[in-house]
């Protein structure tokens, strides 16, 4: 891991230094940076992961500093068009240091997959039908992926739910699949397929819906963070937090923002390491809703001594092998970078990155608003795609913020009043 992820003055290197002082911090070959570069990934191998490929779109990829998972010193990769995600995600894990950073766990890597029965003549009766020949249908379904099951994965159990539906009831075969450090759809799916059959007639019904499920609530992912009151800004500030934590919690018009900002972190480190963000982002929305009630996926306390406690669980289905983690060169790159070597240390460092950037966005709110921060450096890229330069930039940014007015006309006025001589 890194030797030390709190490099100094960061934010203000240029790309090359960063590269540096990362290659340092890692102790790596600088030579992974090629593989981020864009000449690394042609639409020839694009066109392998998706279909009708014309090009290939590139985002942003930095790495947030300042973490410890675990007592360890960690250099989180994300990939983000949205400004301010990395820094503020970077602040809170400064704030963490103090106090241990985070401190995470896990659950062991079940994903399922489910078999759904129709035309059952006898639910209840069937479904005793097929957990009587639990054993033979779990053999049938490791013998699709032996290789799985010599790194101690494979099926660990069978589950068959009962689901009243409008007109019928239905029989749900679930596998439990134990998928290592892959995110396992491609397992799971063969799987199901393959004992469709079997367990349809046992049945006495027929097979149809044959998949996984992004509700990968056996495979969760554990974050727990105490941040430093007077980091933080002090006992208002934390009791101003807890007070925005409780609304998301009672609130689903608020839970749904909250939430946001959580996904925020995960969906870049998702994204930067290759994996399947729409999976991630099924799985949290789903494990949000709580008796039918949509709520916060993180809880925020005070401690005895008075400082902000955050925790957050939640299902992180990402792996190490398979799909665009292998192909794609920047998400090996990235792999690297946060320096995993299983994907239960993958899911852990990302759900850090959650907690930390749930915690950002809530001080930012409790405290000075959103548009201070947040709207700066969206004030720098309306200033860049006005087409100012550095120099300019500085200048239009700063008298935004004085003006509070965030907007592109005003951005292309003050350009044009610089350039022809005005007082700016």
């Amino acid at each position: 891991m890194a030797e030390n992820s709190r490099i100094a003055g960061f934010r203000n290197m240029t790309v090359a230094q960063r590269r540096s002082a990362v290659t340092e911090a890692t102790g790596f070959d600088g030579e992974v940076f090629s593989q981020l570069d864009s000449s690394a990934f042609e639409p020839t191998d694009a066109a392998n992961l998706s279909e009708n490929v014309l090009g290939v779109f590139s985002l942003p990829l930095g790495v947030a500093t300042n973490f410890t998972v675990n007592g360890t010193d960690v250099l989180v990769p994300m990939a983000t068009e949205e400004a301010s995600v990395i820094a503020a995600a970077s602040n809170a894990a400064r704030i963490a240091r103090p106090k241990g950073g985070f401190v995470t766990s896990s659950t062991e890597p079940i994903m399922q997959a489910q078999i759904q029965l129709i035309n059952v003549g006898d639910p209840h009766a069937a479904r005793s039908r097929i957990l009587e020949r639990k054993s033979e249908i779990i053999d049938l379904a490791n013998a699709q992926d032996p290789t799985l099951v010599e790194l101690g994965g494979g099926v660990a159990d069978l589950e068959v739910r009962l689901v009243d539906a409008r007109t019928t009831t239905y029989v749900l075969v679930h596998l439990l699949v134990d998928v290592r450090d892959a995110m396992g759809a491609n397992a799971v799916n063969t799987m199901a397929e393959a004992v469709s059959g079997t367990v349809a007639t046992i049945a006495d019904g027929d097979a149809l819906l044959r998949i996984l499920t992004n509700k990968a609530d056996r495979r969760i992912a554990r974050a727990r963070a105490v941040f430093d009151r007077e980091l933080l800004g002090g006992a208002e500030v934390v009791d101003n937090i807890i007070h925005a934590y409780e609304l998301a919690a009672a609130d689903p018009y608020r839970a749904a923002t909250h939430n946001k900002g959580i996904m925020n972190g995960i969906s870049a480190v998702v994204l930067a390491t290759g994996n399947d963000t729409r999976a991630v982002e099924a799985g949290a929305h789903s494990h949000a809703v709580i008796d039918g009630r949509y709520t916060s996926l993180s809880v925020f306390e005070k401690t005895a001594e008075g400082d902000l406690v955050g925790t957050l669980d939640m299902p992180m289905p990402v792996g190490l092998v398979g799909g665009a983690t292998k192909v794609h060169p920047a998400a090996r790159a990235a792999l690297e970078i946060a320096e995993v070597s299983t994907a239960t240390d993958l899911a852990e460092i990302i759900v850090a990155a959650g907690l930390a950037q749930n915690l950002a966005a809530l001080r930012v709110l409790a405290t000075e608003g959103v548009q201070r921060g947040h709207m700066s450096l969206h004030a720098k890229n309306l200033a860049a795609a006005a087409g100012a330069t550095p120099e300019e930039t500085e200048s239009i940014v700063a008298t935004l913020i004085e003006e509070k007015a965030f907007r592109f006309d005003r951005v292309k006025s003050l350009l044009a009043e610089i350039r022809s001589g005005g007082s700016r």
